[in-house]
């Protein structure tokens, strides 16, 4: 004979039915407390924008990284260099003394993805058409991390950052509302954030004034822009001293004497090593700190600097002075990226978008509810309640994890509903079933559920294998949808499998007592 009891099926269901009120609930109220379900771009409205990258910059980049190494080595090793100069296929070194062409050969040799032109004293090095490749590749992989990076740090929740095709970037911002946050983001993003280290041309630093750029490249210098009063110009070396590369933080800080907004910046080990034997062998000369070719201060060396630590200072607002910290610890973007296409999706189509989905929403759930009730009694009624506790459990998840709800995800949870409602039909008809072959309640329930359990572990199982492979290989609403169906799909084994059982053996002596048409739709033939 059956009994009433609570089982561990039913403290589950209930421990679920908790959890899931109490962490789905921000997401369904106003309150500012509590984590809530993002809603995408489709929902919330936003920003997109298509990018591309200038991959050729990423190889003149490369040129001048290789350039600032062969300088650093060569005056390590005492060699005499007559020139050592970068254009954008190459760099040039000339030797003063035959002897250190052996010496500066090992060093060529040490460098990958290069190739050495060799006449006399005169050497050409090139980087190889495969390393060009990976060049370019790596600038655009490089540029979706920064990217992304920078977002996260911006505050944005569930920004969409993905590789299209050879050199563009796609880049969703939900919840982008007004025109100064579509700015800041937008600066945020294209901030190239490339720091150098540059030595100032001392010698003709007094006559940078009246040069022109053709003029300064002759010597091998750049001219720059000062950052507070770009009239000015600082004559620097072209190849830097070291760049950012080397870098492993940035933070804001306030100068003891303007109490203005600064930003210090922190070295890797090789960047500090570069940094003392440079400032231990230039006393007395200016150092150019360079932030997106403008010099934002130019100090002069008083001492050797250990410790691979320097501050940048240029009349900051705390907002300008955060951004470019942001900038500078999610790493400099080593080629620009372009602009090519930009769409404001506006809140208002959103709230239409949601509007229909609710609609569609709620109209599906009614008429799964009804139909579970009037063709399975009372059972349907336990099944509806597990569909609730269902919903509520995904939503709970999703605004713990920080999952974004799109339209494709609204969908998921439609067809999530269906799922839910089809393993508990399966249920109800083994149960009817063997109600037909006179089995009693308790029988009729406990191999219901046994004979049902194959079927619907295995539809489970292959849908949320097919969730798995659309997130893996999907890309923005193609995942919510596929995180929405799988959390679905686990939260429909505990709730219409798990609850619905227990909540069965709880109800077990009144099902024993009541009437078969009243619980499971179907008239037992007695005796």
């Amino acid at each position: 004979m059956m009994r009433s009891r609570i089982t561990y099926r039913l403290i589950v269901f209930i421990l679920a039915f908790a959890f899931g009120i109490l962490f789905s609930m921000p997401s369904f109220t106003d309150s500012q407390n509590g984590k809530k379900v993002s809603l995408g771009l489709d929902l919330q409205g936003g920003l997109y924008m298509l990018l591309s990258v200038q991959t050729e910059s990423a190889i003149i980049s490369k040129i001048k990284t290789i350039a600032s190494a062969i300088k650093y080595d060569t005056d390590k090793n005492d060699i005499l260099v007559d020139r050592l100069k970068a254009d954008e296929n190459g760099i040039n070194i000339s030797l003063l003394d035959g002897d250190d062409a052996k010496r500066l050969d090992e060093i060529l040799t040490k460098i990958s993805g290069v190739e050495v032109q060799k006449d006399g004293l005169n050497y050409r090095v090139l980087l190889t058409p495969q390393e060009k490749i990976d060049t370019s590749k790596y600038a655009v992989d490089q540029a979706v991390e920064t990217i992304r990076n920078r977002l996260d740090q911006f505050g944005l929740a569930e920004p969409t950052v993905i590789k299209q095709g050879e050199d563009k970037i796609l880049v969703e911002l939900p919840g982008i509302k007004s025109a100064a946050d579509e700015q800041r983001a937008m600066d945020l993003i294209a901030k190239s954030a490339h720091l150098q280290l540059m030595a100032v041309d001392e010698k003709r630093q007094d006559i940078a004034q009246t040069m022109n750029e053709d003029e300064a490249a002759a010597y091998g210098d750049l001219l720059l822009s000062d950052a507070k009063n770009p009239r000015y110009k600082y004559l620097v070396n072209e190849i830097p001293i070291l760049d950012g590369s080397m870098l492993v933080d940035a933070r804001v800080a306030f100068d003891n004497q303007t109490n203005m907004p600064i930003i210090n910046f922190t070295l890797n080990a090789q960047g500090a090593a570069k940094f003392g034997d440079f400032t231990g062998a230039n006393v007395g000369k200016r150092l150019a700190i360079v932030l997106d070719n403008r010099v934002y201060s130019a100090p002069s060396i008083n001492e050797r600097i250990g410790g691979g630590s320097g501050q940048i200072s240029g009349g900051f607002s705390i907002e300008e002075a955060r951004d470019i910290a942001i900038a500078l610890r999610s790493g400099a973007l080593i080629a620009p990226v372009n602009l090519e296409e930009k769409r404001s999706i506006g809140p208002s189509l959103g709230q239409q978008s949601i509007d229909q989905s609710m609609v569609a929403l709620s109209l599906g759930a009614v008429l799964v509810l009804l139909f579970m009730v009037l063709v399975y009694g009372l059972a349907g009624v336990l099944a509806n309640i597990a569909l609730v506790v269902n919903i509520l459990l995904l939503i709970a998840v999703m605004a713990l994890f920080g999952a974004t709800l799109t339209l494709p995800g609204m969908a998921g949870i439609l067809l999530t509903i269906g799922m839910a409602v089809d393993a508990n039909v399966i249920i109800n008809e083994r149960i009817r079933e063997l109600l037909k072959e006179g089995h009693n309640i308790h029988t009729c329930i406990q191999k219901g559920y046994q004979n049902a359990m194959s079927a619907i572990v295995d539809s489970n199982l292959t849908t949320l294998i097919t969730s798995a492979a659309l997130y893996a290989y999907g890309t923005g609403p193609v995942k919510g949808f596929a995180v929405t169906m799988s959390i679905g799909i686990i939260a429909s084994m505990l709730t219409a499998i798990l609850g619905t059982h227990g909540m069965f053996e709880f109800l077990s002596r009144k099902i024993e007592r009541g009437s078969s048409v009243l619980w499971f739709g179907y008239r037992i033939k007695r005796g």
